[in-house]
Protein backbone atom coordinates (compact mmCIF):
# COMPACT_ATOMS: atom_id res chain seq x y z
CA UNK A 1 0.00 0.00 0.00
CA UNK A 2 1.08 3.67 -0.47
CA UNK A 3 2.75 5.51 2.22
CA UNK A 4 3.84 8.62 0.54
CA UNK A 5 3.01 11.28 -2.16
CA UNK A 6 5.92 12.71 -3.71
CA UNK A 7 6.30 16.83 -4.42
CA UNK A 8 9.06 18.19 -7.24
CA UNK A 9 9.21 21.74 -6.27
CA UNK A 10 11.13 23.58 -8.97
CA UNK A 11 12.18 26.85 -7.43
CA UNK A 12 14.10 30.11 -8.89
CA UNK A 13 16.92 29.17 -6.99
CA UNK A 14 16.69 25.79 -6.10
CA UNK A 15 14.79 22.17 -6.80
CA UNK A 16 13.79 19.98 -4.34
CA UNK A 17 11.63 17.18 -4.00
CA UNK A 18 9.81 16.06 -0.79
CA UNK A 19 7.85 13.11 0.53
CA UNK A 20 4.73 13.81 2.81
CA UNK A 21 2.67 11.34 4.52
CA UNK A 22 -1.16 10.98 4.66
CA UNK A 23 -0.76 13.31 7.70
CA UNK A 24 0.69 16.10 5.15
CA UNK A 25 4.33 15.94 7.62
CA UNK A 26 7.40 15.88 5.16
CA UNK A 27 9.57 12.72 5.91
CA UNK A 28 12.31 13.20 3.63
CA UNK A 29 13.46 16.06 1.37
CA UNK A 30 16.84 16.61 -0.92
CA UNK A 31 17.68 20.00 -2.56
CA UNK A 32 19.97 21.13 -4.78
CA UNK A 33 20.66 25.23 -5.98
CA UNK A 34 21.23 25.87 -9.37
CA UNK A 35 23.08 28.81 -11.32
CA UNK A 36 21.64 32.39 -11.87
CA UNK A 37 23.26 33.52 -14.89
CA UNK A 38 22.73 37.26 -15.09
CA UNK A 39 24.12 38.35 -18.96
CA UNK A 40 23.95 41.96 -18.71
CA UNK A 41 21.97 44.20 -16.30
CA UNK A 42 18.12 43.39 -15.96
CA UNK A 43 18.81 40.13 -17.56
CA UNK A 44 18.22 36.51 -15.83
CA UNK A 45 18.39 33.22 -17.25
CA UNK A 46 18.66 29.52 -15.81
CA UNK A 47 19.88 26.63 -17.76
CA UNK A 48 16.93 24.14 -18.03
CA UNK A 49 19.40 20.67 -18.17
CA UNK A 50 20.99 22.24 -15.02
CA UNK A 51 17.79 22.18 -13.45
CA UNK A 52 16.50 18.71 -15.03
CA UNK A 53 19.87 17.28 -13.71
CA UNK A 54 19.32 18.86 -10.08
CA UNK A 55 15.39 17.34 -10.30
CA UNK A 56 16.91 13.67 -10.98
CA UNK A 57 19.69 14.32 -8.62
CA UNK A 58 16.97 15.49 -5.73
CA UNK A 59 14.19 12.59 -6.42
CA UNK A 60 17.06 10.00 -5.52
CA UNK A 61 18.27 12.01 -2.98
CA UNK A 62 14.85 11.99 -1.11
CA UNK A 63 14.42 8.59 -1.86
CA UNK A 64 17.42 7.05 -0.47
CA UNK A 65 16.91 9.30 2.79
CA UNK A 66 13.14 8.35 3.22
CA UNK A 67 15.03 4.28 2.47
CA UNK A 68 11.87 4.40 0.19
CA UNK A 69 10.58 2.14 -3.12
CA UNK A 70 8.68 3.64 -5.58
CA UNK A 71 6.04 1.30 -5.08
CA UNK A 72 5.22 3.26 -1.66
CA UNK A 73 4.64 6.37 -3.65
CA UNK A 74 1.39 6.89 -5.01
CA UNK A 75 1.80 9.48 -6.96
CA UNK A 76 3.88 13.00 -8.03
CA UNK A 77 3.23 16.63 -7.69
CA UNK A 78 5.00 19.40 -9.84
CA UNK A 79 5.14 22.98 -8.69
CA UNK A 80 7.30 25.52 -10.31
CA UNK A 81 8.50 29.12 -10.68
CA UNK A 82 6.00 29.91 -12.73
CA UNK A 83 6.77 32.59 -15.53
CA UNK A 84 10.09 31.84 -16.40
CA UNK A 85 10.32 30.36 -20.23
CA UNK A 86 12.06 27.69 -22.05
CA UNK A 87 11.78 26.76 -25.73
CA UNK A 88 13.64 23.48 -26.86
CA UNK A 89 13.88 21.40 -30.01
CA UNK A 90 10.89 18.68 -29.78
CA UNK A 91 13.35 15.96 -31.21
CA UNK A 92 16.75 16.45 -29.48
CA UNK A 93 14.88 17.67 -26.46
CA UNK A 94 17.58 20.49 -26.52
CA UNK A 95 16.55 23.66 -25.01
CA UNK A 96 17.40 26.45 -28.33
CA UNK A 97 17.95 29.41 -25.67
CA UNK A 98 18.49 29.87 -21.86
CA UNK A 99 15.26 29.92 -19.99
CA UNK A 100 14.37 33.41 -19.69
CA UNK A 101 13.16 33.51 -15.63
CA UNK A 102 9.97 35.64 -14.23
CA UNK A 103 12.64 38.47 -13.46
CA UNK A 104 13.65 38.79 -16.40
CA UNK A 105 13.55 42.92 -17.75
CA UNK A 106 14.60 42.17 -21.40
CA UNK A 107 10.80 42.24 -22.71
CA UNK A 108 10.50 45.72 -22.14
CA UNK A 109 10.27 47.00 -25.48
CA UNK A 110 8.00 44.16 -26.67
CA UNK A 111 5.94 45.06 -23.49
CA UNK A 112 5.99 48.86 -24.46
CA UNK A 113 5.56 48.55 -27.96
CA UNK A 114 2.12 46.45 -27.42
CA UNK A 115 0.76 49.24 -24.63
CA UNK A 116 1.36 51.93 -27.21
CA UNK A 117 -2.28 50.79 -28.46
CA UNK A 118 -4.81 50.41 -25.60
CA UNK A 119 -1.95 50.84 -22.77
CA UNK A 120 -0.87 49.03 -20.37
CA UNK A 121 -3.89 47.00 -18.98
CA UNK A 122 -5.48 46.43 -22.74
CA UNK A 123 -5.14 42.18 -22.08
CA UNK A 124 -6.68 42.65 -18.51
CA UNK A 125 -10.00 41.58 -19.63
CA UNK A 126 -9.16 38.23 -21.06
CA UNK A 127 -6.14 37.91 -19.42
CA UNK A 128 -6.11 39.18 -15.72
CA UNK A 129 -2.89 40.59 -16.46
CA UNK A 130 -1.12 44.02 -17.15
CA UNK A 131 1.60 43.93 -20.13
CA UNK A 132 4.52 43.89 -18.30
CA UNK A 133 8.04 41.95 -18.90
CA UNK A 134 7.02 39.29 -15.56
CA UNK A 135 4.89 37.28 -17.49
CA UNK A 136 5.51 34.45 -20.70
CA UNK A 137 4.12 35.44 -23.28
CA UNK A 138 6.26 38.32 -24.46
CA UNK A 139 9.47 36.27 -23.39
CA UNK A 140 8.48 33.18 -26.20
CA UNK A 141 8.60 36.03 -28.37
CA UNK A 142 12.07 37.40 -27.41
CA UNK A 143 13.49 33.90 -27.99
CA UNK A 144 11.52 33.42 -31.52
CA UNK A 145 12.60 36.68 -32.55
CA UNK A 146 16.57 36.84 -31.68
CA UNK A 147 17.75 32.98 -31.78
CA UNK A 148 18.38 32.17 -35.50
CA UNK A 149 15.92 29.90 -37.58
CA UNK A 150 13.42 29.52 -34.29
CA UNK A 151 10.17 31.16 -35.34
CA UNK A 152 10.74 29.18 -38.56
CA UNK A 153 10.87 26.11 -36.58
CA UNK A 154 7.94 26.79 -34.60
CA UNK A 155 6.14 27.27 -37.31
CA UNK A 156 6.63 24.00 -38.58
CA UNK A 157 6.05 22.45 -34.85
CA UNK A 158 9.33 21.66 -34.54
CA UNK A 159 9.53 23.20 -31.42
CA UNK A 160 7.82 23.22 -28.16
CA UNK A 161 7.30 25.63 -25.32
CA UNK A 162 6.76 25.39 -21.63
CA UNK A 163 7.10 27.11 -17.70
CA UNK A 164 9.15 24.80 -16.04
CA UNK A 165 6.19 22.55 -15.23
CA UNK A 166 6.18 21.76 -18.48
CA UNK A 167 9.94 21.20 -19.02
CA UNK A 168 10.11 18.66 -16.28
CA UNK A 169 6.61 16.93 -17.21
CA UNK A 170 7.95 16.64 -20.55
CA UNK A 171 10.82 14.78 -19.33
CA UNK A 172 9.48 12.63 -16.98
CA UNK A 173 6.45 11.41 -19.33
CA UNK A 174 6.69 12.46 -22.43
CA UNK A 175 3.72 14.64 -22.13
CA UNK A 176 3.80 18.34 -23.27
CA UNK A 177 1.05 19.20 -21.41
CA UNK A 178 0.35 22.03 -18.51
CA UNK A 179 -2.16 23.07 -16.10
CA UNK A 180 -4.63 26.05 -15.82
CA UNK A 181 -2.56 27.84 -12.79
CA UNK A 182 0.46 28.33 -15.50
CA UNK A 183 -1.47 29.23 -18.35
CA UNK A 184 -2.77 31.95 -16.89
CA UNK A 185 0.55 33.30 -16.48
CA UNK A 186 1.43 33.96 -20.35
CA UNK A 187 -0.56 36.58 -21.21
CA UNK A 188 -1.86 34.10 -23.67
CA UNK A 189 -4.97 32.30 -21.74
CA UNK A 190 -8.55 33.68 -21.70
CA UNK A 191 -9.52 33.33 -18.25
CA UNK A 192 -12.91 32.38 -19.04
CA UNK A 193 -12.32 29.47 -21.66
CA UNK A 194 -9.17 28.51 -20.02
CA UNK A 195 -8.16 27.86 -23.42
CA UNK A 196 -5.08 29.58 -25.28
CA UNK A 197 -6.72 32.45 -26.67
CA UNK A 198 -6.42 33.17 -30.74
CA UNK A 199 -6.56 36.83 -31.02
CA UNK A 200 -3.95 37.27 -28.12
CA UNK A 201 -1.70 34.23 -30.32
CA UNK A 202 -1.91 36.44 -33.18
CA UNK A 203 -0.92 39.57 -31.34
CA UNK A 204 2.26 38.19 -29.80
CA UNK A 205 3.08 36.12 -33.37
CA UNK A 206 3.37 33.13 -31.57
CA UNK A 207 2.47 30.12 -33.30
CA UNK A 208 -0.50 27.99 -31.37
CA UNK A 209 1.81 24.41 -32.65
CA UNK A 210 4.45 25.51 -29.81
CA UNK A 211 2.48 25.55 -26.80
CA UNK A 212 1.37 22.79 -24.57
CA UNK A 213 -2.24 21.39 -23.66
CA UNK A 214 -4.13 23.06 -20.87
CA UNK A 215 -5.12 20.24 -18.02
CA UNK A 216 -6.63 20.43 -14.78
CA UNK A 217 -4.21 21.16 -11.64
CA UNK A 218 -5.24 17.30 -10.56
CA UNK A 219 -5.58 14.64 -12.64
CA UNK A 220 -3.39 11.69 -14.44
CA UNK A 221 -0.76 13.48 -16.93
CA UNK A 222 1.15 10.55 -17.21
CA UNK A 223 3.90 7.95 -15.43
CA UNK A 224 6.95 8.49 -14.85
CA UNK A 225 9.67 6.97 -16.65
CA UNK A 226 13.49 6.51 -15.08
CA UNK A 227 13.90 6.84 -11.45
CA UNK A 228 10.18 6.89 -10.47
CA UNK A 229 8.92 4.41 -12.93
CA UNK A 230 5.76 4.09 -13.30
CA UNK A 231 4.34 6.30 -10.72
CA UNK A 232 1.41 8.82 -11.95
CA UNK A 233 2.33 12.80 -12.20
CA UNK A 234 -1.21 13.64 -11.14
CA UNK A 235 -0.35 17.54 -9.81
CA UNK A 236 0.30 20.45 -11.15
CA UNK A 237 0.44 23.98 -9.92
CA UNK A 238 2.53 27.05 -10.23
CA UNK A 239 4.33 27.58 -6.76
CA UNK A 240 1.92 30.62 -5.45
CA UNK A 241 -1.13 28.77 -6.37
CA UNK A 242 0.36 25.46 -4.69
CA UNK A 243 0.44 27.40 -1.86
CA UNK A 244 -2.52 28.79 -1.66
CA UNK A 245 -3.81 25.09 -2.10
CA UNK A 246 -1.36 23.95 0.73
CA UNK A 247 -2.63 26.53 3.14
CA UNK A 248 -5.93 24.96 2.59
CA UNK A 249 -7.51 28.57 1.46
CA UNK A 250 -10.62 26.89 0.02
CA UNK A 251 -12.81 29.68 1.01
CA UNK A 252 -13.39 32.63 -0.97
CA UNK A 253 -11.67 35.64 1.32
CA UNK A 254 -9.00 33.35 2.79
CA UNK A 255 -5.57 34.08 2.38
CA UNK A 256 -2.27 33.29 2.21
CA UNK A 257 1.49 35.36 1.96
CA UNK A 258 4.54 33.44 0.52
CA UNK A 259 7.37 34.89 1.34
CA UNK A 260 10.74 33.07 -0.89
CA UNK A 261 12.35 34.66 -3.84
CA UNK A 262 9.42 37.39 -4.19
CA UNK A 263 6.67 37.17 -2.11
CA UNK A 264 3.46 37.15 -3.30
CA UNK A 265 -0.19 36.85 -1.70
CA UNK A 266 -2.84 35.02 -3.03
CA UNK A 267 -6.69 35.49 -2.00
CA UNK A 268 -9.17 32.93 -2.68
CA UNK A 269 -12.25 34.73 -5.09
CA UNK A 270 -14.57 31.94 -5.75
CA UNK A 271 -15.77 30.58 -9.14
CA UNK A 272 -15.64 33.84 -10.97
CA UNK A 273 -12.51 35.70 -11.99
CA UNK A 274 -12.57 39.10 -10.17
CA UNK A 275 -11.14 42.20 -11.56
CA UNK A 276 -8.72 44.20 -9.94
CA UNK A 277 -8.61 48.34 -10.23
CA UNK A 278 -5.69 48.60 -7.74
CA UNK A 279 -3.32 46.91 -8.99
CA UNK A 280 -3.35 43.27 -8.56
CA UNK A 281 -3.11 40.42 -10.75
CA UNK A 282 -6.69 38.08 -11.79
CA UNK A 283 -5.55 34.88 -11.90
CA UNK A 284 -6.20 30.85 -11.79
CA UNK A 285 -6.30 29.99 -8.32
CA UNK A 286 -6.50 25.78 -8.99
CA UNK A 287 -8.83 23.48 -10.75
CA UNK A 288 -9.54 20.29 -9.39
CA UNK A 289 -9.92 17.67 -12.18
CA UNK A 290 -13.23 18.28 -13.60
CA UNK A 291 -14.67 20.71 -10.50
CA UNK A 292 -14.78 24.47 -11.34
CA UNK A 293 -12.07 26.77 -11.76
CA UNK A 294 -11.92 28.57 -8.61
CA UNK A 295 -9.90 32.48 -8.96
CA UNK A 296 -7.91 34.22 -7.04
CA UNK A 297 -6.90 37.68 -6.74
CA UNK A 298 -2.90 37.98 -6.53
CA UNK A 299 -0.25 40.91 -5.19
CA UNK A 300 3.30 39.63 -6.37
CA UNK A 301 6.75 41.33 -5.14
CA UNK A 302 9.50 40.96 -7.47
CA UNK A 303 12.14 41.03 -4.39
CA UNK A 304 11.83 40.04 -1.23
CA UNK A 305 14.32 36.73 -0.05
CA UNK A 306 16.43 37.46 -3.59
CA UNK A 307 17.36 40.70 -1.64
CA UNK A 308 19.21 38.74 1.39
CA UNK A 309 20.91 36.76 -0.74
CA UNK A 310 22.12 40.30 -2.17
CA UNK A 311 23.50 41.16 0.59
CA UNK A 312 25.26 38.10 1.21
CA UNK A 313 26.69 37.27 -2.56
CA UNK A 314 26.84 40.96 -3.87
CA UNK A 315 27.69 42.68 -0.93
CA UNK A 316 29.38 39.60 1.48
CA UNK A 317 27.68 41.78 4.23
CA UNK A 318 26.80 38.46 5.49
CA UNK A 319 28.08 34.59 5.12
CA UNK A 320 24.56 33.13 5.34
CA UNK A 321 20.80 34.53 4.97
CA UNK A 322 20.51 33.35 8.49
CA UNK A 323 22.74 35.72 9.76
CA UNK A 324 20.28 39.08 8.79
CA UNK A 325 17.98 38.82 11.35
CA UNK A 326 20.91 39.30 13.84
CA UNK A 327 22.75 41.67 12.52
CA UNK A 328 18.83 43.51 11.90
CA UNK A 329 18.63 43.02 15.85
CA UNK A 330 21.44 44.93 16.79
CA UNK A 331 19.57 48.24 16.41
CA UNK A 332 16.24 49.32 17.32
CA UNK A 333 14.89 50.50 13.79
CA UNK A 334 15.77 51.14 10.75
CA UNK A 335 17.36 54.39 11.73
CA UNK A 336 15.85 56.38 9.14
CA UNK A 337 17.10 54.68 5.86
CA UNK A 338 14.83 52.23 3.37
CA UNK A 339 15.99 50.06 1.29
CA UNK A 340 13.07 49.44 -2.10
CA UNK A 341 14.62 46.57 -3.91
CA UNK A 342 13.23 47.46 -7.47
CA UNK A 343 15.80 45.05 -9.18
CA UNK A 344 13.10 44.01 -11.39
CA UNK A 345 11.46 47.18 -11.78
CA UNK A 346 8.45 47.46 -9.20
CA UNK A 347 5.48 44.97 -9.54
CA UNK A 348 2.03 45.36 -7.93
CA UNK A 349 0.84 47.38 -7.46
CA UNK A 350 2.79 49.91 -9.49
CA UNK A 351 3.83 47.62 -12.40
CA UNK A 352 7.00 50.11 -12.99
CA UNK A 353 9.41 48.49 -15.67
CA UNK A 354 11.11 51.89 -15.24
CA UNK A 355 12.28 51.52 -11.81
CA UNK A 356 15.17 50.56 -9.93
CA UNK A 357 16.48 49.88 -6.55
CA UNK A 358 17.35 52.49 -3.83
CA UNK A 359 18.34 52.91 -0.58
CA UNK A 360 17.62 56.69 0.70
CA UNK A 361 17.40 58.45 4.60
CA UNK A 362 21.18 58.03 4.92
CA UNK A 363 22.80 59.77 7.29
CA UNK A 364 26.46 58.98 8.91
CA UNK A 365 24.27 57.22 11.98
CA UNK A 366 23.49 54.46 9.56
CA UNK A 367 25.56 51.42 9.71
CA UNK A 368 25.39 47.75 8.50
CA UNK A 369 22.57 47.10 10.87
CA UNK A 370 20.17 49.65 9.72
CA UNK A 371 20.58 48.49 6.41
CA UNK A 372 20.28 44.83 6.74
CA UNK A 373 17.06 46.30 9.22
CA UNK A 374 15.84 48.22 6.18
CA UNK A 375 16.33 45.20 3.96
CA UNK A 376 13.87 42.80 5.56
CA UNK A 377 11.76 45.40 6.11
CA UNK A 378 11.28 46.26 2.64
CA UNK A 379 9.08 42.80 2.33
CA UNK A 380 7.18 43.60 4.91
CA UNK A 381 6.31 47.29 3.72
CA UNK A 382 5.66 46.01 -0.13
CA UNK A 383 3.40 43.27 2.02
CA UNK A 384 1.27 45.95 3.52
CA UNK A 385 0.75 47.97 -0.16
CA UNK A 386 -0.40 44.34 -1.72
CA UNK A 387 -2.97 43.92 1.29
CA UNK A 388 -4.36 47.17 1.02
CA UNK A 389 -4.64 46.68 -2.66
CA UNK A 390 -6.58 43.64 -1.61
CA UNK A 391 -9.18 44.90 0.29
CA UNK A 392 -9.72 47.52 -1.67
CA UNK A 393 -10.44 45.02 -4.34
CA UNK A 394 -11.88 42.49 -2.76
CA UNK A 395 -13.97 44.75 0.52
CA UNK A 396 -12.51 41.80 2.23
CA UNK A 397 -11.13 43.01 5.79
CA UNK A 398 -8.37 40.52 6.33
CA UNK A 399 -8.44 38.82 9.91
CA UNK A 400 -5.35 37.39 9.74
CA UNK A 401 -2.68 36.62 7.43
CA UNK A 402 -1.34 33.04 6.99
CA UNK A 403 2.52 32.58 5.94
CA UNK A 404 4.59 30.46 4.18
CA UNK A 405 8.07 29.99 2.37
CA UNK A 406 11.89 30.39 3.66
CA UNK A 407 11.39 33.78 5.35
CA UNK A 408 8.57 33.10 7.48
CA UNK A 409 11.41 31.58 10.31
CA UNK A 410 12.84 35.41 10.50
CA UNK A 411 11.31 36.36 14.03
CA UNK A 412 12.10 39.75 13.40
CA UNK A 413 10.30 40.10 10.46
CA UNK A 414 7.00 38.39 10.79
CA UNK A 415 6.73 40.23 14.00
CA UNK A 416 7.05 43.38 11.84
CA UNK A 417 5.05 42.24 9.76
CA UNK A 418 1.69 41.62 12.12
CA UNK A 419 2.96 45.22 13.09
CA UNK A 420 2.97 46.67 9.99
CA UNK A 421 -0.80 45.13 8.77
CA UNK A 422 -1.70 45.43 11.98
CA UNK A 423 -3.19 41.71 12.13
CA UNK A 424 -2.18 38.30 13.16
CA UNK A 425 0.31 36.62 11.63
CA UNK A 426 -0.05 32.96 11.36
CA UNK A 427 2.69 30.38 10.44
CA UNK A 428 1.46 26.58 10.10
CA UNK A 429 3.25 23.60 11.28
CA UNK A 430 4.02 22.41 8.23
CA UNK A 431 5.67 25.62 6.32
CA UNK A 432 6.43 24.38 3.10
CA UNK A 433 3.18 24.28 1.80
CA UNK A 434 4.34 25.02 -1.46
CA UNK A 435 5.13 21.84 -2.18
CA UNK A 436 2.47 20.31 -0.24
CA UNK A 437 0.13 22.05 -2.34
CA UNK A 438 1.26 19.91 -5.52
CA UNK A 439 1.42 17.32 -3.36
CA UNK A 440 -2.03 17.64 -2.15
CA UNK A 441 -3.12 18.22 -5.46
CA UNK A 442 -1.62 15.23 -6.92
CA UNK A 443 -3.07 12.45 -3.79
CA UNK A 444 -6.59 14.02 -4.36
CA UNK A 445 -6.59 13.15 -8.01
CA UNK A 446 -5.51 9.27 -7.09
CA UNK A 447 -7.66 9.00 -4.16
CA UNK A 448 -4.46 9.36 -1.63
CA UNK A 449 -6.61 11.61 -0.34
CA UNK A 450 -10.41 12.46 -0.33
CA UNK A 451 -11.55 15.76 -0.16
CA UNK A 452 -11.14 19.04 1.16
CA UNK A 453 -11.87 17.79 4.63
CA UNK A 454 -9.30 15.47 4.92
CA UNK A 455 -6.37 17.98 3.58
CA UNK A 456 -8.21 21.06 6.72
CA UNK A 457 -7.96 18.73 9.40
CA UNK A 458 -4.02 17.97 8.50
CA UNK A 459 -2.95 22.40 8.83
CA UNK A 460 -2.20 23.41 12.25
CA UNK A 461 -0.58 26.81 13.55
CA UNK A 462 3.06 26.54 14.65
CA UNK A 463 3.33 29.70 15.74
CA UNK A 464 1.23 33.25 15.76
CA UNK A 465 2.94 36.76 15.90
CA UNK A 466 0.20 39.54 17.40
CA UNK A 467 0.26 43.31 16.72
CA UNK A 468 2.45 45.45 18.84
CA UNK A 469 2.65 48.77 17.54
CA UNK A 470 1.00 51.64 18.24
CA UNK A 471 -0.94 53.14 14.99
CA UNK A 472 0.69 56.36 14.98
CA UNK A 473 4.02 54.82 14.85
CA UNK A 474 3.07 52.34 12.26
CA UNK A 475 1.79 55.11 9.96
CA UNK A 476 4.43 56.91 10.17
CA UNK A 477 6.95 54.49 8.98
CA UNK A 478 4.69 53.48 6.40
CA UNK A 479 4.16 56.96 5.28
CA UNK A 480 8.21 57.10 4.64
CA UNK A 481 8.05 54.04 2.96
CA UNK A 482 5.86 55.41 0.12
CA UNK A 483 7.85 58.50 -0.51
CA UNK A 484 10.75 56.04 -0.56
CA UNK A 485 9.23 54.11 -3.40
CA UNK A 486 8.61 57.74 -5.54
CA UNK A 487 12.18 57.86 -5.66
CA UNK A 488 12.61 54.54 -8.03
CA UNK A 489 10.75 55.78 -10.72
CA UNK A 490 12.26 57.24 -13.94
CA UNK A 491 15.59 55.57 -13.89
CA UNK A 492 15.05 53.20 -17.27
CA UNK A 493 14.37 55.29 -20.48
Amino acid sequence: MSKYVGAIDQGTTSTRFILFDRAGRAVAVDQKEHRQIYPQPGWVEHDALEIWENTQAVMRGALQKANCSVTEIAAIGITNQRETTVVWDKKTGQPIYHALVWQDTRTDVICNELSKAGGQDRLRAKTGLPLATYFSGPKIKWILDHVDGARAKAEKGELLFGTMDTWILWNLTGQHVTDVTNASRTLLMNLQTLNWDDDLLKLLDIPKALLPEIRSSAEEYGRAQMILEGVPIAGDLGDQQAALFGQTCYTPGEAKNTYGTGCFMLMNTGENPMPSKFGLLTTLGYKIGAQKAVYALEGSIAIAGALIQWLRDNLGLIQSSAEVEALARAVEDNGGAYFVPAFSGLYAPYWRSDARGVIVGLTRYVNKNHIARAALEATAYQTREVLDAMENDSGVKLQALKVDGGMVFNELLMQFQADLLAVPVIRPKVAETTALGAAYAAGLAVGFWKDYDELRANWSRDREWLPKMSANRREGLYSGWKKAVTKTFNWVE
